[in-house]
């Protein structure tokens, strides 16, 4: 009961907070102008005016502009209680944290159903030419799948070793970054202003290659053989991600009228899903959380942390543009944690390999929210015609090309 009462009032957030948002707050929102669909303003942004005329015509009045005003009104608090995923988080954790029986009403199926519904929220943001575009650059893909792989792994037995922790911790902590990218992931590059398109992408690469990446790290670094479901992480990635999406998509293509209407609420169904999931997951092992100590939850909070800094400065540095290095860098910290606890649940012997999962549940979550927050209020600079691509700067870098 104490969670439904929860959902009902972040779901009434955007009436409740109209009062306390100023007015400036509100000329700001109005005079938001983004381009790329992917933008968390997308979805309100006023459509562009076709002429002067229009533009002087007055505001209508009785019914319309009431319902203008209330439209604005949850636009304004739709944006506070999106900059607020955070608090979200943290909020949703101290009560799966406290009464895990709250969340026992969320079954698998509603698990799934979350899952969808956030990769649906994102789809109807999309078109098939953002696809298109971000096919024409494949190191971003490329890049992204070297920093999970190989940059996160090490990091996380550095970290493991680096604060003492017990074998059994330590494999865990390994499996943690070990496994592909989490499907949050997604929802907090929309919030960021990062490429969604690029990300959704990113995460199916990482999910994929987790078929064989996953078990041979596991084995090269722990000496542990980790069998994994290829048929049925496929079948998850199809099921969960890749169909909700192409709805979306399709959604948006054939009705984009009704698209239009429906998409000021896509931000509070993408963190509302999002705070249910962290806290159905974390309720399921609320009790190796708190007994963990200390060192753990500061190595794992690390890993996360770290990992979106590399994520984001390596990018950077190379000559990568700004939203798709704040893209990488949410895909990187925001690990598949769940995908990890369960591995660990049916492919590792000790019962504490599972805690650092369960403990990377909260940490990823809460990390990838604030960086996404964070970036959402910095301005994306504009990306000029004459930059030297990635690629060449990648050549460049490693003295195989020419600097430019």
């Amino acid at each position: 009961m104490k969670c439904r009462s929860i959902v009902v009032c972040l779901l009434g957030l955007p009436a409740l907070g109209a009062a306390f948002v100023s007015p400036a707050a509100t000329t700001r929102v109005a005079l938001l102008v983004q381009a790329p669909s992917y933008s968390i303003f997308a979805p309100i942004r006023p459509a562009p005016l076709t002429s002067t005329a229009e533009a002087e015509e007055p505001e209508p009045a009785g019914e319309a502009g009431l319902g203008k005003k209330i439209f604005d009104a949850y636009v304004r608090t739709a944006d506070v209680a999106t900059t607020l995923f955070p608090v979200w988080t943290i909020l949703f954790t101290v009560i799966a944290l406290k009464s895990p029986s709250s969340f026992d009403w969320f079954t698998t199926d509603y698990f799934t159903g979350a899952l969808a519904a956030l990769m649906l929220s994102m789809g109807i943001t999309l078109t098939p030419d953002d696809f298109v575009s971000v096919a024409k650059e494949p190191v971003s893909v490329l890049m992204q799948f070297s920093l999970c792989y190989a940059v996160m792994p090490f990091l996380a037995l550095f970290l493991g070793k680096a604060f003492g922790l017990s074998p059994a911790i330590l494999a865990g902590m390994v499996l943690v970054g070990s496994v592909n990218g989490g499907q949050a992931s997604n929802l907090c590059t929309y919030i960021a202003k990062g490429n969604v398109a690029l990300s959704v992408l990113m995460t199916t690469a990482t999910t994929i290659g987790a078929i064989f990446m996953t078990p041979t790290l596991c084995k090269g670094l722990l000496g542990t053989v980790v069998p994994v479901d290829a048929v049925g992480i496929a079948k998850s990635t199809i099921e969960v991600v890749l169909a909700p999406i192409a709805i979306g998509m399709s959604t948006n293509k054939f009705f984009p009228n009704f698209v239009k209407t429906i998409l000021p609420i896509t931000p509070v169904i993408g963190v509302l899903s999002t705070c249910m999931l962290v806290g159905s997951a974390i309720a399921q092992v609320a009790d190796p959380i708190i007994s963990a100590g200390w060192p753990l939850q500061m190595a794992v909070f690390l890993i996360h942390l770290i990992g979106g800094l590399v994520g984001y400065a390596l990018p950077r540095f190379i000559g990568f543009d700004e939203t798709t290095s704040r893209t990488m860098a949410i895909e990187t910290s925001m690990k598949s944690s769940a995908f990890g606890f369960l591995l660990a649940k049916l492919h590792f012997g000790s019962y504490a390999a599972r805690v650092p999962s369960a403990v990377s549940v909260f940490w990823m979550a809460l990390t990838g929210s604030v960086l996404a927050v964070i970036w959402r209020r910095i301005p994306v600079p504009e990306v000029t015609g004459d930059e030297v691509s990635p690629l060449k700067k990648c050549l460049a870098f490693v003295g195989l090309g020419k600097k430019e």
